[in-house]
C-alpha cells in the first residue's frame, strides 16, 4: 500500500500525468529549496533533483539529468543508456561509451557529471534520439530495451533562454524545435515518457516553451507557516541547544521566518546555534531582511521607521486616513482595506517621507521595490516573477513603488523598448488587480506625474485611494513644516529660533531642507574666534534664500494632484472650490507653457 503524501504540486503533476493528455512540465518557483519526502511516519528534506529521480519518477526504467554546467548524468538506468551509446558511437564514430569503460564500471559511470556532451546541441539530440528509441521499443512491443524514461533538463533558460524570435540562432532554433517537439509530437505524448524543465522564473524561458499550451506549468511556492513549522521541528528535534539560545518557540519561529525557503531557515537558525548566539526576535528579523533583500538581488528593500505619522508635519486628512487604515490593518478587518494607494503632489511635499512614517504605524512589513528593470532580454520579466513569488510569501506586506511614473512601464511604448514597458505594465496590471490579495499585498505608488501613470493601473479597484499632498501657503503651517524638517535633520532648535521667510505661496519641504542644510554648513564653516549661534546663522542665511523658480511646472504637479483626488476631505480650500473643468482647462494652459 502506497504510504507516500505527496506535496500539492508533486500530486498535480501526477494527475496531469496519468490523463495521459500532457507529458511536458515546467517546473519554476522555489526550485532550489528542499522538498518534504513523507512515507508514513517518516519525513525527510531531499533537493528537488534527487526528489524527481527517487519519488516521483521512480516507475520510469531510465531517468536522465542534463545541465549545462554537469552535462549528462545517467540518474538511473544507466545499463539501458550505455547500450544506446554503443549504437551510436558504432555508426557515427564516437566513443561515448568507449569513454565510459576507462573506468572499469561502464554503467554506473555514466552517473558522473562532465562523462557525457555539454553542450546543449549535442546532448538534446543525444536525449532526443534516445527517446525515440525508446518510443520505437514500445511500438515493436519489443523486451530487448527500456519502455520508459523521465528526463529533467535543470538551468533550462540556460538552454533555451528567452530571446526575440529574430535574433535566435540556428543551434537555439533547433533545440526549441526538439523539445517543444516531445511535448507536441502524439507518438512522444502517448508513450511512457516524461519531460521536465526546470526554471526558478517562468519568464526566464524562451517564449515559445513558457507560452506552449502542449505543456504543464507547475509552480512550487515558498513553504507556509505550516510547512515552515514541520520543518523546523524536524531540523531542530535533536538540538539540546534551542531552548536556551531561542526566544522563540517552534510556531513562532515559523511564523517570524515567512517568506523563506527551508535552505535559508536552515542557514539561520544554524547559524545561532553554532555560534552560541541568541535567536531573538530582533535577531530573526534582521536575518531575514537581509536574506530575502539578497534573494531579490537588490530589487526589494525593507523599510524599517522608527517614526509615525505623528512625525508629518501638514496633510491632517491624509495621516487622519492612513491612521485609521493602519488600525484596519491591524484588526485584520480585510474587506475594509484598499488594494492600493496613489500619492501625488508636487516636488518636495513630502510623499516618500508620508509612506515611511505610515510604515511605523502599520505593524506590517514594508518593503520598496527598487529599480527592477534590466538590459538582457527577459530579464525584467524574471525579476518581477520573483518579486511577486517573495511578496505573496511574505503574507501580508505593504509594496511601495517610488516615482511610479518611471517604473510602471506603459501599455503601448511605441516599440521603442521592443515592448517592454508593455509588458511591464501587463504584469503589474493583472498583479494589483488580482482580489484575492486584499489585505495581504498592498500596493503605495508615489509620483509628482500621476497622468504618466497608465489610467488602468492606478483605477479603483487597483490603487482605491489617490491622496493629494500639498505644501503649506499659511504662515503657521510652513512654521510647523520648518520645524519639521529641523526635527528630521536632529538640529538642536526650538520653534521661535526659526525666522519667518519673506515669501508668498507655497513652501516645499525640500527648499526649507535645503535652507537649513545651507545654514550648518555655514555654521560649521564658521572661524572658531568669531563663532555665531545656529540660530543666528539660520537667520542669516534666510535672508537670502530664494524659492523655487519652476512655478508653472509646480502649479501643474498641484493640479495634477487635484485631478486625481479620490476623496474631497484631502484638498485645501483653494483646490476645494474649483470645479473639474477650471482644473482641466488649467492643466491645459500650464502644459503649453511648462
Amino acid at each position: 500500500m502506497n504510504t507516500i503524501v505527496y506535496p500539492p504540486w508533486a500530486e498535480s503533476m501526477r494527475q496531469i500525468f496519468r490523463a495521459e493528455t500532457i507529458n511536458q512540465f515546467i517546473i519554476h518557483g522555489n526550485i532550489h529549496d528542499v522538498v518534504p519526502h513523507k512515507d508514513g511516519a517518516d519525513i525527510s528534506f531531499v533537493p528537488l533533483r534527487e526528489y524527481l529521480s527517487t519519488v516521483l519518477f521512480s516507475p520510469f526504467e531510465v531517468v536522465i539529468h542534463y545541465d549545462r554546467g554537469q552535462g549528462i548524468v545517467i540518474l538511473k538506468g544507466a545499463e539501458h543508456f550505455f547500450k544506446f551509446l554503443r549504437i551510436i558511437d558504432k555508426y557515427h564514430g564516437t566513443k561515448y561509451a568507449a569513454d565510459a569503460g576507462v573506468t572499469g564500471e561502464k554503467e554506473t559511470a555514466l552517473g558522473a557529471p562532465a562523462l557525457l556532451p555539454r553542450s546543449p546541441v549535442t546532448a538534446v539530440e543525444l536525449i532526443d534520439r534516445f527517446i525515440n528509441g525508446v518510443i520505437t521499443i514500445k511500438e515493436k512491443q519489443s523486451s530487448l530495451g527500456p519502455k520508459s524514461v523521465a528526463v529533467i533538463i535543470d538551468y533550462a533558460h540556460f538552454v533555451v533562454p528567452r530571446s526575440d524570435v529574430v535574433y535566435l540562432s540556428s543551434d537555439i532554433g533547433s533545440l526549441l524545435i526538439k523539445i517543444l517537439n516531445w511535448a507536441e509530437d502524439p507518438s512522444i505524448s502517448g508513450a511512457n515518457v516524461v519531460t521536465c524543465l526546470l526554471s526558478e522564473n517562468l519568464l526566464d524561458l524562451n517564449e515559445c516553451i513558457a507560452g506552449s499550451s502542449y505543456n504543464a506549468k507547475i509552480t512550487i511556492d515558498l513553504p507556509s507557516v505550516k510547512e515552515l513549522e514541520e520543518y523546523a521541528g524536524a531540523v531542530l528535534k535533536d538540538e539540546p541547544a534551542l531552548s536556551s539560545l531561542s526566544e522563540v518557540d517552534i510556531p513562532v519561529l515559523a511564523q517570524k521566518l515567512l517568506g523563506l525557503n527551508r535552505i535559508n531557515i536552515k542557514n539561520i537558525i544554524f547559524k545561532a546555534l553554532r555560534n552560541n548566539l541568541k535567536m531573538t526576535h530582533k535577531y530573526l528579523t534582521q536575518l531575514k531582511k537581509e536574506t530575502i533583500e539578497k534573494e531579490a538581488m537588490g530589487k526589494l528593500e525593507f523599510i524599517e521607521s522608527k517614526r509615525t505619522l505623528d512625525d508629518v508635519a501638514g496633510h491632517f486628512e491624509a495621516k487622519r486616513w492612513l491612521r485609521e487604515d493602519a488600525h484596519l490593518i491591524k484588526k485584520g478587518v480585510v474587506s475594509a482595506i484598499p488594494m492600493g494607494y496613489l500619492i501625488t503632489g508636487r516636488i518636495g511635499t513630502g510623499k516618500t517621507y508620508l509612506v515611511q512614517c505610515f510604515a511605523g504605524e502599520c505593524g506590517i512589513p514594508f518593503v520598496e521595490m527598487k529599480n527592477f528593470r534590466d538590459k538582457w532580454v527577459g530579464a525584467t520579466e524574471g525579476n518581477l516573477e520573483k518579486i511577486f513569488s517573495i511578496l505573496h510569501a511574505l503574507g501580508q506586506v505593504v509594496v511601495f513603488v517610488d516615482e511610479a511614473d518611471q517604473a510602471t512601464g506603459r501599455r503601448n511604448s511605441g516599440g521603442d523598448d521592443s515592448g517592454l514597458s508593455g509588458r511591464i505594465y501587463g504584469m503589474l496590471a493583472k498583479e494589483m488587480a488580482n482580489t484575492d490579495n486584499r489585505g495581504k499585498i498592498i500596493w503605495i505608488f508615489a509620483t509628482s506625474r500621476p497622468d504618466l501613470v497608465e489610467v488602468d493601473l492606478k483605477r479603483q479597484g487597483r490603487l482605491d485611494v489617490h491622496i493629494p499632498l500639498f505644501p503649506p501657503v499659511h504662515e503657521q503651517e510652513k512654521k510647523e513644516l520648518f520645524f519639521s524638517m529641523a526635527k528630521k535633520l536632529k538640529m538642536d532648535l526650538k520653534l521661535e529660533d526659526l525666522p519667518t521667510l519673506n515669501v508668498k505661496g507655497p513652501v516645499g519641504g525640500n527648499e526649507f531642507e535645503g535652507l537649513l542644510v545651507r545654514a550648518i554648513r555655514e555654521y560649521e564653516l564658521q572661524p572658531e574666534n568669531e563663532r555665531k549661534t545656529l540660530p543666528e546663522v539660520l537667520h542669516k542665511v534666510s535672508k537670502e534664500f530664494k524659492v523655487s523658480a519652476h512655478t508653472t511646472r509646480l502649479e501643474l504637479m498641484d493640479l495634477l494632484a487635484v485631478k486625481e483626488c479620490t476623496d474631497a476631505r484631502f484638498l485645501p480650500e483653494r483646490f476645494a472650490k474649483m470645479d473639474g473643468e477650471a482644473v482641466e482647462r488649467r492643466i491645459g494652459e500650464l502644459e503649453g507653457i511648462a
